[in-house]
């Protein structure tokens, strides 16, 4: 398996061993579980914006009936520099 080598500060590899202990866990458990959730956060955080960007896009028409102040100017309208 790939593994990675990660530093830390005095501090900050202090305060994982606490909480490794306070867990019940190792420190290497601990990193990687915490390096998984945040992928996994970030993929629902990609796969919400894609999913707002379709809804988006199949509804843009009914937006801009509903919030016409809010569309951009249409191209070589707005104002002149």
């Amino acid at each position: 398996m790939p593994a990675l080598n990660v530093e830390f500060s005095d501090r900050e590899l202090e305060d994982l061993r606490q909480i490794a202990k306070e867990r019940g866990t190792s420190m290497k458990a601990l990193v990687r579980e915490a390096a998984a959730a945040d992928i996994a956060r970030h993929r629902a955080l990609q796969e919400g914006a894609e999913a707002f960007r379709r809804f988006f896009q199949a509804h843009a028409d009914e937006f801009a009936a509903a919030f016409p102040d809010d569309e951009p100017p249409a191209r070589g309208e707005g104002r002149a520099a």
